[in-house]
């Protein structure tokens, strides 16, 4: 996976796809966006106070599309996005969670529909 297609990845997840909570999405789409936040993050902690505020508006900014993300994954596995209501419960829940997100998504077309394309730089 080369960097324009995490490039497409994170797009397609902002823009395409802010609020969608319908459909499937990739292991692949799902952890580099995870990745994306991840490095937001760390690179907001170096910036100090100034980073803090940016953090805030960040992550409110990027809540609507993680949930819609973290929905059309576990679609992926075909588990109801209400699911994700789990990580309400401590530890257990985000443990769960994440051994979901990490498996395999069904290799046919499911009730969530069919399999899903990794955006690449090429197709988006």
């Amino acid at each position: 996976m080369n960097f324009n297609n995490i490039i497409a990845i994170v797009k397609s997840v902002i823009l395409k796809n802010y609020c969608n909570f319908e459909g499937r999405a990739s292991r692949a789409e799902f952890w580099w966006f995870f990745l994306f936040t991840l490095v937001l993050g760390v690179i907001c902690s170096l910036l100090g106070k100034f980073g803090t505020i940016l953090s805030y508006i960040i992550s409110i900014a990027l809540l609507l599309p993680d949930l819609g993300l973290s929905v059309r994954r576990l679609h992926d596995i075909n588990k109801s996005g209400w699911l994700l209501l789990l990580c309400l419960i401590p530890i257990v829940g985000a443990i769960i969670l994440i051994i979901w997100w990490a498996k395999e998504g069904d290799t046919t077309e499911n009730q969530y529909g069919p399999v899903p394309v990794t955006p690449t730089a090429e197709n988006y």
